[in-house]
């Protein structure tokens, strides 16, 4: 091996230390979000000095210090902005004056962590509660053990872990279910404003019925119904799913209990979002060939809609490319997967269907019409 330049090590070290600490920056944000940081900075106005944030979240005086390089790392990592107030500032209170305290204002990032704002687009703050706890982390410190056992082929590290698949945890833990079906409903807020903005006239054109399979408490639903009244929709969802949506959605949305591997109820099209990428092939190929037999003909207007990722499509920015990469190995800790357009054509051809279209241009997701 060529002797490295002493430039090269340096580099190599300080990148090696970024991914080493990378988990920390998810730990900070997690940090900030419980604190209620974010909800803090909008209720001053969208800027607060670290002596507001310490009087706003609680915390005692003494961890003011502890608090800024917490917030350091979230300015870095641009969730925060941070600059120093002009000197004709209005005074804070506090123990620093107002020129030596740095003033953190929101982005479009940390708006979207806000919670209890009706005038907000949606917070996705339940999703980081989901994917920054103990339970969803936990797997991956067996990741590696999985590789190496080749009779736990047929297991999932989240099994491996926890002693049951995923949907196995959420039937028997009512923390958890609740914890997965909130962030659900919080990525459908978001996802489905982007994508009804964006797709949403074309895609629904024509559909007086649609069945969400797997819809959760029915927030991807609600934003149909709202955009598009004359569009009956109805949820698929297991019992101790639909059990918690009863009250949801103003009865705008009609709940049904099932399971999408046994029966898909009748409409003019099946919704599936990020349904899919849980599963592996054949169990895709199943849940498709039971979608097709629930909707009408091609030439009547029957279709499925799928919202997921599509690796490859969509915003080839470093940013997204490395999602994307991260969001195929994390389905993986459930025995999912993240699918290129080859592998989703291959699902729809071995499932009975006459073709397909691709609608990128929603972010790290795309939508695909299907055509029986």
């Amino acid at each position: 091996m060529d002797a490295l330049s002493t430039e090269d090590l340096i580099h190599a070290e300080s990148v090696l230390y970024h991914h080493f600490f990378c988990y920390v920056k998810s730990m900070a944000l997690s940090c900030a979000v419980h604190l209620g940081i974010p909800n803090a900075i909008y209720h001053r106005g969208g800027s607060a000095t670290l002596s507001d944030l310490i009087a706003d979240t609680g915390l005692h005086a003494s961890r003011l210090p502890c608090l800024k390089r917490l917030m350091n790392v979230l300015t870095i990592s641009c969730i925060f902005t941070a600059s120093n107030p002009p000197a004709t500032g209005s005074s804070t209170t506090g123990s620093l004056s107002s020129r030596e305290e740095v003033v953190y204002k929101l982005t479009t990032m940390s708006r979207l962590l806000i919670t209890g704002d009706d005038n907000k687009l949606c917070s996705m703050s339940p999703m980081l509660h989901f994917l920054v706890r103990p339970l969803t982390v936990t797997p991956f410190f067996g990741m590696h053990s999985w590789f190496k056992d080749e009779q736990a082929a047929s297991k999932s590290f989240f099994e491996m872990a926890h002693g049951c698949d995923r949907w196995e945890m959420t039937s028997k833990n009512a923390e958890d279910n609740g914890v997965l079906n909130e962030a659900m409903v919080a990525d459908s807020q978001l996802v489905m404003e982007i994508f009804l903005r964006e797709a949403g006239g074309k895609i629904f054109s024509g559909i007086s019925s649609l069945v969400d399979v797997g819809g959760g408490l029915g927030g991807a639903s609600a934003a149909i119904t709202r955009a598009f009244p004359h569009i009956k929709c109805t949820v698929l969802d297991l019992p101790h799913v639909v059990s918690q949506a009863s009250s949801r959605c103003n009865g705008t949305v009609h709940f049904v209990a099932g399971d999408m591997f046994e029966f898909i109820p009748r409409s003019d099209a099946v919704l599936l979002k990020w349904v899919l990428h849980c599963w592996g092939d054949d169990d895709c190929i199943k849940i498709l060939r039971l979608c097709k037999a629930a909707i009408p003909a091609r030439e009547d207007g029957g279709k499925v809609i799928i919202i997921d990722c599509v690796m490859g499509s969509g915003p080839q920015d470093p940013v997204s490319k490395e999602t994307h990469a991260l969001y195929d190995l994390y389905m993986m800790y459930i025995n999912g997967v993240e699918r290129g357009e080859n592998d989703w054509k291959k699902i729809f051809q071995e499932a009975g269907f006459s073709g397909y279209k691709i609608v990128s241009g929603l972010g790290i997701r795309s939508a695909i019409e299907v055509y029986p």
